[in-house]
């Protein structure tokens, strides 16, 4: 056999390896640039990029743009467009500080446990308000969202600086700076038994889908390529966990949570950090809008709204309701993302949130949203987010100014639209 022959026959084999895993090959490609920017980072910073401890960093810092970008799926894909959700993040953070630290404790004291629960739930009830608010004058008005949102990006950045006088609001309540990241974490222990869940729990999923599948007669995968997708699941999710585990806490404050318990440290001990909660929250989160978007009417309502506006109000969608209820779910989440970003830094500040909408709408874009409408995916606009903060990170560890880490941002933004274009007119989408 030729070496021609050999190579197409390698290549054809590929392509059925991958056409029977039946994999998105658009997230694959996201997938192999992830990675392929993982290792470029981590040969110019000798090593540093891919660390247990920068990894850990990576995904609190990732967090609250990751749980914006999920609902701003939904937005794009009714063809509209949120320039307002880092203004909103603002105000929102400003409500949940000023609730936690001046207005609870008058009428249950500091330090009260319940105080960060009825924060957030003011703060998600003010992101629903404000989101919804946009959404009815998008949806009902007929003003254009990009008029809506970019005069909210304006006014609820400056209804965060009257909320607060302008001061920065803080410290925040202790149990609430948990869910920021480095703060709260589920410790190695904790984390191992949520992975094996987790694990669990994907496995169920796959074992029911192809059952569900098998029952109504549609074609499944064979055997081999279910195990096959089990094994890097389970893998991916248990390497996970074992990196973050590998991040040791350091001894000075491994030290004094011992002596704050009123024990010693034994000689020797080492503890890792584990699972952030932020995590924990976001991979709910990622999960909650998934099932929205495959298993709900609300979702087929939305992916049905984006692909043919006009078919789906004749089909009797009440498109002006449905954008009422996605800038609503854009705001709650914001109110979310607030919470995150706040508890991490410890403080309400001015300047929180700021381009997070750019942030935000990159992440979407990135992972596959088309601006077009009808088409997104949820896991695709958390790894957008994950290959944002990665590019930003790797090149403020490589020492790069950041006006030219805005250049390269920017320019790849534009490159993901254009690859985005190129490859639905290939593909027909």
């Amino acid at each position: 056999m030729s070496d021609t022959a050999l190579s197409g026959s390698k290549s054809q084999t590929a392509r059925n390896f991958f056409t029977a895993l039946q994999l998105d090959t658009r997230l694959l490609g996201m997938i192999g640039a992830f990675i392929v920017l993982c290792l470029v980072f981590n040969v110019f910073t000798e090593g540093r990029f891919l660390t247990p401890r920068n990894i850990f960093n990576l995904t609190i810092q990732t967090v609250s743009v990751a749980i914006m970008a999920t609902g701003m799926v939904f937005v794009i894909v009714t063809r509209h467009i949120d320039l307002s959700v880092g203004s909103v993040l603002a105000t929102v953070a400003a409500v949940m500080a000023v609730v936690q630290t001046d207005i609870l404790p008058q009428f249950m004291g500091l330090g009260h446990p319940v105080i960060w629960v009825l924060a957030i739930l003011c703060g998600v009830v003010a992101g629903v308000i404000i989101g919804g608010f946009q959404g009815w004058m998008i949806g009902y008005l007929g003003i254009p969202a990009f008029i809506v949102t970019l005069g909210g990006l304006l006014v609820w950045r400056n209804v965060a600086w009257f909320i607060t006088s302008g001061q920065t609001i803080g410290p925040l309540d202790d149990t609430f700076t948990m869910i920021g990241g480095i703060g709260g974490t589920m410790g190695e222990t904790g984390s191992w038994i949520f992975g094996i869940l987790a694990v669990a729990a994907a496995l169920w999923l796959q074992i029911a889908s192809r059952r569900r599948k098998s029952s109504h007669g549609f074609p499944v995968k064979p055997v081999w390529a279910e195990v096959t997708m089990g094994v890097i699941t389970t893998a991916a999710i248990l390497g996970f966990v074992a990196i973050l585990n590998a991040y040791d806490i350091p001894k000075a404050r491994l030290r004094r949570m011992f002596e704050a318990s009123g024990e010693t440290l034994p000689e020797g001990l080492t503890m890792g950090y584990g699972i952030p909660y932020s995590v924990v929250l976001l991979i709910i989160v990622a999960v909650v809008m998934t099932v929205v978007a495959r298993r709900t009417r609300l979702g087929r309502y939305i992916f049905a709204t984006g692909g043919n506006p006009d078919a789906a109000e004749l089909s009797g969608i009440n498109t002006r309701f449905l954008t009422v209820k996605v800038f609503a779910i854009m705001g709650g989440l914001s109110a979310l993302a607030a919470a995150v970003a706040a508890a991490r830094l410890g403080f309400s500040t001015n300047d929180i949130g700021t381009l997070d909408e750019l942030r935000v709408i990159a992440a979407a874009v990135i992972g596959g949203t088309a601006l077009a409408g009808g088409v997104g995916t949820i896991y695709g606009a958390i790894l957008g987010a994950l290959i944002m903060q990665s590019l930003q990170s790797g090149m403020a560890m490589v020492g790069v100014d950041a006006p030219l880490q805005n250049i390269v941002v920017g320019t790849v933004l534009v490159l993901a639209v254009l690859v985005d274009i190129i490859y639905r007119k290939r593909t027909g989408e």
